[in-house]
């Protein structure tokens, strides 16, 4: 199938909306769709979902310019937002924009990221922060993608939109300059002193770093032989008698 003819998607008008009409088409093979457009009146119409997935399988995706068969006329649109079933994925609803090719239209276009950044080599983490860039050109001038080069950043360097090459015959649009891509600094891994366990000795603290080490033979202290954290020995408590009153106390 020609590039041509993948484009052309037969429609026809339809009267009926709700639930009821959309379910009727749907057992016809066919799902509702709006055309609308800046200076024109929404117009309803019924189109094969196969067929407007089979369009926009470009590399220009969702902004490929589709034409539209119908009998009052053909329509330039765009393929601009669409409904699908939750469970089983199918197109249930299109909406289409439609556009004059001498008139400029606003449009998301993917970012790609060209080259191996300098910071990247040295180690740092590159990362692209935005997806897509609006984009304003003539329907038949929309790129398919915009690339931005990352070679030159270093680590923590990035490069906002104002610096990103429009690509031929487009405008970037944007209100802020924002960042589209940087090199992150990665994070350094934290060392953590795991004290070493002494075969047979549970809850026996190993000695400090630097600490001499006990001579072999010699006992090692048990844990409850350390000290507190005063210094002064531990004192033992009675044990608690009949009545609560220590043994061997007065009665």
């Amino acid at each position: 199938m020609s590039e041509t003819a993948r484009n052309v998607i037969a429609a026809k008008a339809r009267q009926g909306h709700g639930k009821g009409p959309a379910r009727r088409l749907r057992e016809e093979g066919l799902i509702p769709a709006v055309v609308y457009g800046e200076h024109s009146t929404p117009l309803s119409v019924a189109v094969d979902p196969a067929a407007v997935l089979e369009a926009i399988k470009t590399p220009l995706r969702f902004n490929t310019l589709i034409t539209l068969k119908l009998d009052a006329g053909d329509k330039r649109v765009l393929f601009k937002d669409y409904q699908v079933d939750p469970v089983t994925r199918r197109l249930l609803h299109a909406d289409f924009l439609e556009v004059v090719l001498d008139k400029p239209v606003k449009v998301r276009v993917p970012v790609t990221a060209t080259g191996k950044a300098l910071g990247v080599v040295d180690g740092g983490i590159l990362s692209v922060s935005a997806k897509e860039i609006v984009v304003e050109a003539l329907p038949e001038r929309i790129p398919a993608q915009i690339e931005v080069d990352v070679t030159p950043l270093k680590m923590g360097q990035s490069i906002h939109v104002s610096e990103v090459k429009a690509p031929a015959g487009a405008k970037l649009v944007f209100a802020t300059d924002y960042v589209v891509a940087y090199v992150a600094v990665p994070e350094k891994e934290e060392v953590v002193a795991v004290a070493a366990v002494v075969p047979g000795a549970e809850g026996v603290v190993a000695p400090a770093a630097g600490a001499a080490a006990p001579a072999p033979g010699a006992a090692v202290p048990a844990a409850a032989a350390v000290a507190p954290a005063t210094g002064k020995p531990a004192e033992a408590k009675p044990a608690a008698g009949k009545g609560g009153e220590a043994k061997g106390g007065k009665k």
